[in-house]
């Protein structure tokens, strides 16, 4: 599984429906699953971007989906990042020529 950090900004419509943010996260977790993509930490965050959260999927095209699908509501807009691990990291740089 690949690990992505998805940043989101609320948009107008988000923070005029603040309130039922709780109940999309958990459809955005549901949305995830059914797509097997794990949804393995949610944080609201002070700063440029009002969400981060913690994503796990088999690939690139699939959280590309569930976030294309989240995003499709209207509350909120994203940038996605992929990372890697610190042992993904040494096995990189060890394969390096």
């Amino acid at each position: 599984m690949s690990t992505y950090i998805v940043m989101s900004k609320f948009t107008q419509q988000g923070v005029t429906k603040i309130k039922e943010s709780p109940a999309r996260i958990d459809a955005a977790r549901k949305t995830g699953k059914t797509m097997g993509v794990d949804l393995k930490a949610w944080y609201l965050a002070m700063g440029r971007y009002d969400v981060v959260t913690i994503w796990e999927a088999p690939d690139d095209e699939t959280l590309a989906k569930v976030v294309m699908t989240i995003g499709s509501l209207g509350n909120v807009t994203t940038e996605t990042m992929r990372v890697f691990t610190e042992d993904q990291f040494r096995s990189i740089v060890a394969a390096l020529p």
